[in-house]
């Protein structure tokens, strides 16, 4: 249908290939690194400013030819904005869906669930949407049957076919939800139902692909957040074997017609996750803050260890990465640490 990708076989699959995945945890890792100086400083803007700038860098030097699908914003201003392009041009062509800091207001405050993340795909295969616009997400892990999410359902009904899909009691149900006022209703309804409930401060992409891990005790991801962190999502749980269903919560006819110059449509349809990423992906992460998905970056004077996720979905294949960094060799600009931290 118009404005939403339809799924394909991405044509360019081998140009995604395991170096390439690679070198993209590199990336994540850098910004992570330069995040890390700022946990707990009260100064967000420092912290996302010191992400953005050392993923840029990073991403700048992969060999590859890409654009950026879902960026840190639209404003041609603003560093790896949607629309810029990235990497030295002489690899494949790719689309690039990132977040240098996501959850940046816990970085700074000291919370948990902050990542840095980036995901890459063929030509066209992110859905691409406007920044700061919400949508609806229900994401669930690998093994169940199709077809078991639905947002036009009540909370008890789906957490029903959950718990039967899995063969367990529903009060064995733990639900993952970011603690916000709007979604005070549901958060009751949960409590109400019976179920256990995970409420976290930051970092919806986070409690979404937590779902599809094993050991994080995450069932469910349900409730509202950005859109362009949904599309991220989508990624992950695509390489997972997840499923995930999404749908634009709009509040003004401006956003509305925000939507409608990304090309998109039918703003009420349900998108489930082959319509977000249509084509083979590939995504990397690393904690800054410990998390459900990761742990985070652990300083001492002038060493660094990071913790790393590189999923492919092609594959099926997932990597945990532990790495050890001399922050004096990677030098003040590259960190974008403040001058009183060493």
């Amino acid at each position: 249908m118009a404005g939403f990708p339809p799924f394909k076989m991405a044509p360019g699959l081998a140009a995604l290939d395991r170096n390439l995945a690679l070198e993209v945890v590199r990336v994540t890792e850098a910004s992570a690194l330069a995040a890390s100086a700022w946990i707990g400083r009260g100064d967000e803007r420092a912290a996302d400013e010191a992400a953005v700038n050392a993923m840029r860098r990073a991403l700048n030097g992969l060999s590859m030819d890409g654009v950026i699908a879902n960026g840190e914003g639209q404003s041609q201003d603003v560093p790896l904005h949607t629309g810029e392009m990235i990497g030295n041009g002489l690899g494949p062509k790719v689309d690039i869906a990132l977040c240098a800091l996501e959850g940046r207001t816990a970085c700074a405050k000291g919370g948990h669930n902050t990542l840095s993340l980036v995901a890459l795909t063929d030509d066209g295969g992110f859905l691409k949407v406007p920044d700061d616009v919400h949508m609806e997400k229900l994401a669930v892990g690998p093994g169940l049957p199709d077809g078991l999410l639905d947002l036009d359902l009540p909370a008890k009904e789906t957490i029903k076919r959950l718990a039967k899909a899995k063969g367990v009691p529903m009060a064995d149900i733990t639900a993952c939800v970011l603690d916000r006022p709007r979604h005070a209703d549901l958060i009751g309804e949960l409590y109400d139902i019976g179920i256990k409930v995970v409420l976290i401060d930051d970092g919806d992409v986070s409690g979404a692909i937590a779902t599809g891990m094993a050991d994080s005790a995450i069932d469910i991801y349900m409730g509202s957040g950005g859109a362009a962190q949904g599309v991220l999502a989508a990624a992950g749980l695509k390489c997972l074997g997840g499923q995930m269903q999404c749908r634009f919560l709009l509040r003004n006819e401006e956003e509305r017609t925000r939507c409608r110059r990304f090309g998109l449509d039918e703003l009420d349809r349900k998108l489930d996750i082959g319509q977000m990423v249509s084509g083979e992906v590939m995504l990397a992460a690393t904690g800054i803050t410990d998390g459900h998905l990761l742990k985070g970056i652990y300083r001492r004077g002038e060493r660094a260890e990071s913790h790393s996720l590189v999923m492919r979905s092609l594959t099926g294949t997932m990597r945990w990465l532990t790495a050890h960094h001399d922050l004096g060799k990677l030098g003040e600009n590259g960190l974008g640490r403040p001058n009183n931290v060493h």
